[in-house]
């Protein structure tokens, strides 16, 4: 199966990098993306744009394709799963929510000269960075990406019910599964 690779906002298609052999030696075959604005050198794309390559990506795979989306990417994934539904086996949602009807698919920080570029951790604090070494955030930071304003301020439009009929996994790193009333065995 094809699995198309959409990474977050401020990165390349390099970021799954250590995750393409992984798939590979499992008999799959990964296709990471490196969307309009995010790694091509350009700053007038668009969320459309965007959209455009996503599809583009899903519509060349001979057969149903699996497309994950990794952090506000994950709104890419689901808008797959909007415009192609029959084309789209499943959707993994990683480290994010999709955005619904009507928002900005990501409206996060401030926009300067065009582009939103990479706030620093801080606003990451926590949960969301708390695995992350020195090394690891300095790399993360120096590899940035500035996302185009067009793609951080597009509108997101869904349009055919038929994206619930697609099969959806969460995987949600910030949070720790803890024993409950039903979970610790330990009772």
């Amino acid at each position: 199966m094809d699995i198309l690779l959409i990474a977050g906002l401020w990165l390349d298609g390099s970021a799954w990098d250590d995750v393409v052999p992984a798939l590979k030696a499992l008999g799959h075959r990964p296709v990471p993306l490196t969307l309009p604005g995010q790694g091509d050198g350009s700053t007038s794309a668009t969320l459309d744009d965007q959209v455009a390559a996503v599809l583009a990506a899903v519509d060349s795979s001979p057969e149903k394709t699996m497309v994950v989306g990794h952090s506000a990417a994950c709104t890419l994934a689901w808008l797959a799963a909007d415009a192609r539904p029959q084309k789209v086996a499943k959707v993994a949602l990683i480290g994010g929510f999709p955005a619904a009807d009507g928002q900005l698919y990501a409206d996060f920080f401030e926009v300067k000269d065009g582009v939103m570029p990479f706030p620093g951790w801080d606003p990451y604090e926590g949960p969301d960075s708390a695995d992350l070494d020195e090394e690891a955030r300095r790399g993360f930071a120096s590899a940035a990406i500035p996302v185009p304003e067009g793609v951080t301020k597009g509108v997101v439009r869904l349009t055919d019910a038929r994206r619930f009929d697609v099969p959806v996994v969460l995987v949600c790193p910030e949070f720790t599964p803890r024993p409950g009333p039903g979970l610790d065995r330990r009772r």
